[in-house]
């Protein structure tokens, strides 16, 4: 039996015995549906870096057993958004600098490749597909719309990886964007990065349209880790803090 029909067994029980209120979850695979809210909550600080996460409160809140919310926190453990401490509890990762570094350093690589074998692969349609995302990031630049531009952004990116067709770095890079997703939007908030994304962008664009594979690996390599740079600057502590 797979974790998803087990949870599912364990949980029907409570599906039965009481009608849905508002805020439950009554869902096929009940843990990953746990997994999305926390998800969300984590990367919009509901649930703040360091914090302690009370799973019977949440348990409540949910209207589910702490059964599926184990689950859930198990897979966001394996996503690295949650630490799970021995006889303490589990917390919220709090991403310190030099994670921050880290992990664009590793982006840059792989998302640097990506970008050299997607513009060898794609198709004239995929190309018109970054342009629209690249037309809207110029739109909410002059807007200083920066919760659409995260978005847009990082739709773009996935976009642009996909074409490369290679899935092994595709998985690798969406687990490092968790990561990111944590810090990444609250330093464009913060900081006067929008301009300056954009110039990267355009630079990346520019080497597209002219077909160049070593020109948009450049681009893009270059582009994170100015990213990474931009993020951690004055931002984020040097070290996590250990105890919560």
């Amino acid at each position: 039996m797979c974790p998803a029909q087990a949870t599912k067994r364990q949980s029907a029980p409570l599906r039965q015995s009481a009608p849905p209120v508002e805020g439950n979850i009554a869902a096929k695979a009940l843990y990953e549906e746990v997994a999305g809210r926390l998800r969300q909550s984590i990367f919009s600080q509901d649930l703040a870096p360091g914090a302690r996460i009370d799973e019977q409160a949440l348990a409540q809140v949910y209207g589910i057993s702490r059964t599926p919310l184990r689950e859930a926190l198990k897979l966001l453990a394996s996503e690295g958004l949650v630490v799970l401490k021995p006889r303490h509890g589990c917390y919220v990762v709090q991403v310190s600098q030099r994670d921050v570094e880290e992990v664009f350093a590793v982006l840059a690589l792989l998302e640097g490749q990506c970008a050299y074998e997607a513009v060898e692969k794609a198709q004239p349609e995929d190309f018109q597909r970054l342009e629209i995302f690249h037309r809207k990031l110029e739109l909410c630049t002059r807007k200083k719309d920066r919760t659409e531009w995260f978005e847009i952004n990082q739709e773009f990116h996935r976009a642009l990886d996909e074409m490369s067709g290679n899935h092994c770095m595709i998985q690798l890079i969406g687990n490092l964007w968790k990561v990111v997703k944590l810090v990444r939007f609250h330093s464009l908030v913060q900081g006067r990065q929008l301009e300056q994304c954009l110039e990267e962008h355009a630079r990346i664009m520019a080497a597209i349209r002219l077909r160049d594979p070593a020109a948009v690996k450049q681009a893009m390599t270059a582009h994170l880790l100015n990213c990474g740079s931009a993020t951690s600057e004055g931002y984020l502590p040097r070290h996590p803090t250990e105890d919560a």
